[in-house]
């Protein structure tokens, strides 16, 4: 039942991301908390050896530093970081590039398509959405969480986990 659950969660959960960044420009850190507690359960019932547990725990960590750098720098928001690191957590380390290349994109189509939003003036009519406004707001950086959400949705069924879920 866990594995069939972990089949869905997993892609609910950053497509919750990728709304809730678009809409508020925040990813609640439930969302993180959830897919390293649900990892977790999973691993438990799948009786992961030990060791890939900790490959992938190892791959989250690293792109917990990697994207807490890039926060620090404000290049990156904290719920950005956390996300990438949990999605790290269930992709391992053999698929972190083409998430990380898929992210990086879908990052760049996303920034670009918000600074063009940024260059015109919004109609009148859509003025009063809270949303369209902060998106066009330039002060407010871009919600990045969308391109994390895309990359790890297309990079998810490549991975060990889900193999081992779909019962390849």
């Amino acid at each position: 039942m866990i594995e069939v659950a972990a089949l869905v969660v997993f892609p609910m959960l950053m497509a919750f991301s990728a709304f809730s960044d678009l809409l508020t420009m925040t990813i609640p850190n439930r969302v993180s908390l959830a897919l390293v507690v649900v990892f977790a359960v999973l691993a438990v019932s799948l009786q992961m050896p030990l060791a890939i547990v900790a490959s992938h725990a190892s791959c989250a960590l690293a792109m917990l530093i990697a994207t807490f750098v890039l926060f620090h720098f404000r290049l990156m928001g904290g719920g950005d970081a956390k996300l990438a690191a949990a999605t790290a957590l269930w992709l391992g380390w053999e698929n972190l590039f083409d998430y990380w290349f898929v992210a990086s994109l879908a990052g760049g189509v996303l920034t670009l398509a918000i600074l063009e939003l940024r260059r015109r003036e919004l109609p009148t009519a859509l003025s009063n959405s809270r949303f369209l406004t902060r998106l066009g707001d330039k002060s407010v950086g871009a919600p990045y969480g969308i391109a994390l959400a895309v990359a790890g949705l297309s990079v998810y069924p490549q991975s060990g986990v889900w193999t081992r879920l779909a019962g390849g």
